[in-house]
């Protein structure tokens, strides 16, 4: 009896640096609490998630040209940014940030902004990713989303100038942004 692992789910291609297919993420589509949310390929020789950040094969040059990367969480926000016109957006893919993946963002730009969504798991997600890329000597900037937001909701109610104008706003520097959330 044949099982399809992907069954009602969209599927994301996860590309490596040359362009070239190394995994895929697939989400399920309608909200079933048997399934789980997401289901990746496993890791292999070629596919080592800890390397890859989704989307950073096509951000390359726009994140050249802005001398920026936009750290997210999720494909989707990935996605959702890039076709509104702000493709310099890259996501961990689940994991949280590792050395490689900064490694991989470094030789591009040492402009780091990290958006991630408001609640505790975002929160301590970027201070994690933060304290990583300012060992890497990596210029970080956060933005907290308003409540309920993530990128992808966020940029299609804003659109491409609400979105960059929000972000102008309310990015905060690592100081600012650990005493806002009084994590002093």
């Amino acid at each position: 009896h044949h099982h399809d692992t992907y069954q009602g789910r969209v599927i994301f291609p996860i590309h490596g640096n040359t362009g070239r297919v190394l995994g895929f993420g697939a989400r399920v589509l309608r909200n079933n609490d048997r399934a789980p949310k997401y289901v990746n390929t496993p890791e292999n020789e070629i596919y080592i998630k800890s390397r890859v950040l989704y989307g950073l094969y096509q951000a390359r040059q726009a994140m050249g040209k802005e001398d920026e990367c936009l750290l997210v969480e999720g494909y989707l926000d990935v996605i959702s940014l890039h076709q509104a016109g702000i493709q310099n957006a890259v996501a961990s893919s689940g994991t949280s940030l590792t050395e490689d993946q900064l490694r991989a963002i470094g030789h591009i730009t040492k402009n780091l902004t990290i958006l991630y969504d408001a609640d505790a798991a975002g929160i301590k997600a970027a201070l994690r990713g933060l304290d990583l890329a300012l060992s890497q000597s990596f210029h970080v900037h956060l933005v907290l989303l308003p409540s309920g937001e993530d990128p992808d909701s966020f940029v299609q109610k804003q659109g491409k100038e609400g979105f960059q104008e929000y972000v102008k706003a309310y990015r905060q520097d690592v100081i600012s942004f650990r005493s806002s959330i009084g994590l002093q």
